[in-house]
Formats: C-alpha cells, sequence, structure tokens
C-alpha cells in the first residue's frame, strides 16, 4: 500500500521476477489485476523468502560453472628451454623404449614359450594380454594423471610394469605369463601416454611434430629391438631372461622420470578420487575383454557357433553403448570425451589410428611365424628381419614433424603416406611365399614402416589441433585407446584366420592318416612342431602355412584400406607456435 511522507510516495517494493513468474502481472504479482484472498501482511513477509531463494539459485549457478570450469581447465606450463625439455623427455624415453620393446618382445618367443607350456593356441592371450590392459587403462591415464600429476602416474606405471615384467620371468604356467603381461600392460601402456601428455604440456603445436617424431623413434626402436632382443636372449640363456633383464632398467627409469617432470597439476575443490571415473573404466574394460573374448575363442579353441562366442561379442556391444552413455551423461569427468569424437577431424584421426594399428600389429605378430616357419630362420634371425619396419617407422615419424614444422601443413602428406602403405601391403601380399628373393622383404617393411611411423605423427597432432589445449590430455588418452584396441583387435581377427585357415589346410591334407587329428593340433600348438613331423608331411604343412598367412596379409591389405579412407576426412588445422596458441 502507498503512502505519503513529507511529500513522498513510498511504494511496496515488487517481487523479483523469475522464470515463473508472468511478465505482465501488476503490483500485486497478478496478472488479471485481480486480488489473490492472501492477506497483505503475508504477502509482505514472502518478499524477502523469495529474494532469498534467487540469491541462493545464482550463487548455486555461479558454483555449478565455476566447477564446470575447473573440469576442463589446466594450468598451462611455462616453455622450458630446450636443455631442460631434452633433459625431461630422455627420463620419459628411457621408459617408453622398454614399454615398447615388451610390446613386441613375445613376437620371437613365442616358439620357446608356446613349446615350452605345450599350448600355441594361448599364444593370442599371451601377446594380447599386454595390449588388453594397455587398452584398458591408456584412456584413464589422461584424467588421473590431470587429477593425480604426471610424475604420480609414472610412479604407478614403472610399479606395475616392473611387477608384471618379474612375473612373466617367473611364470609356472602359460596363464600366469598372461597374467603378468596384462599387469605390465597396464604399466607399460600408461608410461607410453604420459610421456606424450608431457610433451604436448611442453611444446607448442607448430614444433610438437618433431618432439613426436623424436618420440617414435625411440617406441620404434623398442619395438624393432623387442623381436632381436627376445630372440637374442633366448637362444643365449632361455626366454625367462628376457623378462629378467628389463626388470632394473625400468626401475632406473622411473625414478629418473620422477625426478625431471615437473608439470603443474589442476587443483580444485573436489576430492581427487571423486573425480574419477570408475564406472566409465569399468565398462570399457568389460566391452573389450569380452570382444577379444569372443573373436579370440571362435574357431580357435571352440566352434564359432558355440554359446561362448555368442554370448560374448553381443555383451560386447552392451558394454560398449553403456560406456557411450555413462560417458555422455553420467560422467562428472568422463574418461573420453564423446561429444569431441563427433568432430569430424578427431574421429577421422581416431579411426586412422584405429585401422592402422590393427595392421601393423598383425604384420609384427605373424611376420615372424613367416620368416621362422617358411623361410627356416631362427627367432633371433626373424627379430633382425624386421628392422627395417622399425627404422622406416623412425624415419616416418621424424621426417613428418620436419616437414609439419617447416610448412605448418599436414594433409596431403598424410595421403602421400597412405598411398606408400597401400603399396607395400600390396607387395607383401602378393610376394610373401615360398619363393621371395632375401632383400625385397626389407624393402616393403622399410616402406611400411615409414608410412606408419609418420600417420603416427600426423594423426597426434591433428587431433591436437582439433581441440582446445584444456582436452589434450583427454583426447590424446582417447586415440591411445583406438591404437590400443586396435593393435589387440588386429592380432584377434588375424589369429583367428590364421587358425581356422591352417586347420582347414591341414585336416583337408591329412584327415585319415593314423595319427592326423593329434599331430594337426600339435602342429597348431606350436611352430617348431614343423621340424619334427612324420615323414612325407613337411611339404603339405609348409603349403598350409603359406596359405594361412597369405589370409593375414589379406586382412591386414582391408585395414590399411579402412585407414586411407578414413584418414581423408581429418582437417587440415592452424599450428600454433606458442603454448597459448596465439
Amino acid at each position: 500500500m502507498a503512502t505519503n511522507h513529507k511529500g513522498l510516495q513510498e511504494v511496496e517494493p515488487q517481487p523479483i521476477s523469475d522464470e515463473q513468474t508472468p511478465l505482465l502481472s501488476n503490483s500485486n504479482g497478478h496478472s488479471n489485476g485481480k486480488p489473490s484472498g492472501v492477506p497483505e501482511p503475508h504477502r509482505r513477509e514472502s518478499v524477502p523468502a523469495e529474494a532469498a531463494s534467487f540469491h541462493a539459485s545464482l550463487e548455486a549457478q555461479v558454483e555449478r560453472e565455476r566447477r564446470e570450469h575447473e573440469a576442463g581447465t589446466i594450468p598451462v606450463a611455462d616453455e622450458p628451454s630446450t636443455g631442460k625439455l631434452l633433459a625431461t623427455m630422455s627420463s620419459l624415453w628411457l621408459s617408453t623404449i622398454f614399454a615398447a620393446l615388451d610390446s613386441t618382445i613375445v613376437a620371437t618367443l613365442s616358439g620357446p614359450i608356446t613349446a615350452n607350456f605345450e599350448s600355441g593356441r594361448l599364444f593370442s592371450w599371451i601377446a594380447s594380454g599386454y595390449l588388453i590392459a594397455n587398452a584398458a587403462c591408456q584412456p584413464l591415464s589422461g584424467k588421473l594423471t590431470d587429477i593425480y600429476g604426471r610424475r604420480a602416474g609414472l610412479v604407478f606405471a614403472s610399479t606395475f610394469f616392473a611387477i608384471g615384467t618379474t612375473i612373466c620371468g617367473f611364470a609356472p604356467s602359460g596363464w600366469v605369463i598372461i597374467v603378468g603381461r596384462i599387469i605390465a600392460g597396464m604399466g607399460g601402456g600408461c608410461l607410453n601416454t604420459i610421456s606424450t601428455f608431457v610433451a604436448s604440456d611442453l611444446v607448442p603445436l607448430r614444433k610438437r611434430g618433431v618432439w613426436q617424431g623424436f618420440s617414435n623413434i625411440v617406441y620404434g626402436t623398442g619395438m624393432g629391438l623387442g623381436g632381436v632382443f627376445g630372440g637374442g636372449i633366448n637362444d643365449w640363456i632361455g626366454w625367462r631372461w628376457a623378462f629378467y633383464i628389463q626388470v632394473p632398467f625400468i626401475v632406473v627409469a622411473g625414478i629418473a622420470g620422477f625426478l625431471t617432470v615437473k608439470v603443474p597439476i589442476k587443483e580444485t575443490d573436489t576430492s581427487k578420487a571423486a573425480r574419477v571415473d570408475y564406472l566409465g573404466a569399468l565398462t570399457l574394460v568389460a566391452a573389450l575383454v569380452l570382444c577379444l573374448l569372443g573373436l579370440n575363442s571362435g574357431g580357435n579353441i571352440v566352434p564359432w557357433n558355440h554359446p561362448l562366442v555368442y554370448i560374448s561379442l553381443p555383451l560386447s556391444l552392451v558394454f560398449l553403448l553403456l560406456f557411450i552413455y555413462i560417458e555422455d551423461k553420467v560422467a562428472p569427468e568422463p574418461i573420453i570425451p564423446v561429444r569431441l569424437l563427433l568432430d569430424r577431424s578427431v574421429m577421422a584421426a581416431c579411426l586412422t589410428l584405429w585401422f592402422m594399428t590393427m595392421a601393423v600389429y598383425a604384420l609384427i605378430y605373424y611376420g615372424p611365424i613367416y620368416f621362422q616357419v617358411v623361410r627356416g630362420v631362427t627367432p633371433t634371425r626373424a627379430g633382425t628381419l624386421f628392422i627395417p619396419q622399425a627404422a622406416g617407422t623412425a624415419v616416418g615419424s621424424f621426417g613428418a614433424g620436419l616437414i609439419m614444422r617447416a610448412t605448418g601443413k599436414y594433409y596431403l602428406l598424410n595421403v602421400f603416406m597412405q598411398i606408400l602403405n597401400l603399396t607395400a601391403c600390396i607387395l607383401i601380399l602378393t610376394t610373401f611365399n615360398l619363393t621371395v628373393p632375401d632383400a625385397p622383404p626389407f624393402i616393403y617393411l622399410f616402406m611400411e614402416g615409414t608410412a606408419h611411423g609418420a600417420v603416427l605423427t600426423i594423426t597426434l597432432i591433428s587431433l591436437i589441433s582439433a581441440v582446445e589445449h584444456k582436452y589434450q590430455a583427454v583426447i590424446t588418452s582417447a586415440s591411445y585407446a583406438f591404437r590400443s584396441t586396435g593393435s589387440s583387435i588386429g592380432i584377434t581377427i588375424s589369429s583367428a584366420v590364421f587358425q581356422n585357415i591352417l586347420r582347414r589346410r591341414l585336416e583337408a591334407r591329412f584327415e585319415g592318416l593314423p595319427g592326423a587329428a593329434d599331430e594337426i593340433e600339435r602342429i597348431r600348438d606350436s611352430v617348431e612342431r614343423i621340424h619334427h613331423m612324420p615323414e612325407g608331411w613337411y611339404e603339405g604343412v609348409l603349403e598350409a602355412y603359406v596359405e594361412s598367412l597369405r589370409g593375414v596379409w589379406a586382412v591386414i591389405l582391408i585395414f590399411s584400406l579402412l585407414a586411407a579412407f578414413a584418414s581423408l576426412f581429418m582437417r587440415q588445422n592452424v599450428l600454433h607456435k606458442t603454448l597459448e596458441r596465439r
């Protein structure tokens, strides 16, 4: 009610409007101009309550926006001098080289290990166990090291890597060595990603390709040495020492990294443990394990129409969909930013990595089998024949980095490298037989390695240049998830193709002979069995191996075609010269 006081008119304060207050209300808060029947004193008492509620709502909105900002923001480090950067990255590369070495060490140890445990069909799990653990832990590493710090991540990764490698050395059975490979994979995978995160933290985009080239040289050297190292140690003192010898170096590398890595940690009011996306990690692991269980078992351990296959593969899809829902709708800080993957360039780069890694790991794991069985070389010699592939990876990666630093462009470079990779795959498919000369495999593997190394660098730069600085670690984690799942799926699919073709070819040639069923199983269990077969079997088994491996080469070509097609959808983004992207 308005009153006059010394010539001034006193007016009742208007209620504070919100989304539920009609815009055309009168002074009493009614749109029709009629009283509501609420007594005047009661209306006066409600005004302060409404104002308090409005201010509380504003404060809640401010707090919510602050948390959303903190969830996607990380502090930008000062760009270090070249000397400090080299010291920091060298300590990380010392860890990375052993993680890379461990990813391929069982390629030439497959024969001795499976012969020791008399179970060649577990070979895919000995190889994939390490890579599955990579796939499970690498997506978490970006967010976890954002929360706890890069140095804390290094301590975790080095510890698990050392423990898992030790278990592999002491393993009394095939299943124990698989457990050791899984534990080692948890640590080794994180070592690779943390090295990449730190480089992205400290190096501007325009220079990033060069430093990634150095990283890929180290990684490629480790992968190349894995087969040689494993085969050489096996021939000298036995396959177990290939694991024992690594442990002290892993420990030293972890300590060096802890002392030199200095990257600022993002701090928030929310507890660190509460920010970890455990549910997303669990559903992702379930999807991966079920998928690989079905692929590895079908046609190998059980028939493709077995209930194990029918149950595991659909369940894998269910968990994958659940994972996507959790990451998009539930997780406050998702381990993989699903919405970022909707960007055309981001998705194209991830798919390119995915298919390319399938092809490369299938070649890395079945190439040595071709050389050992078809060409009759020792495990050590088989490992040395893959040195050109590792050298090509180093040359391609570093060369791509230099070109991007000089030009700031990468799209046409990617097209050229995809053509080079497809050419190498076609040559491998058409010439890797019983009569191929010694020189061509070196050339083809170098071509494939060059393309692979360049694409690794190109796709990483394409990814991190397509997102804001605050998303660098999580999108890099996503790319490593694609790489890790690609390596696991590539080995599993190629193993399924190889084992099924080998079984059918051996049964077609020898079924009906005395003891044929048992002999065929022994041949499938151990590649070394080819040197201890019944009379008259050798030529037929050799031809069966060539045909089975040709199926693997065909699969590799298909993967490479898919990678090339996906890469065409990447955009050319600006490569900034400062960490602040100015």
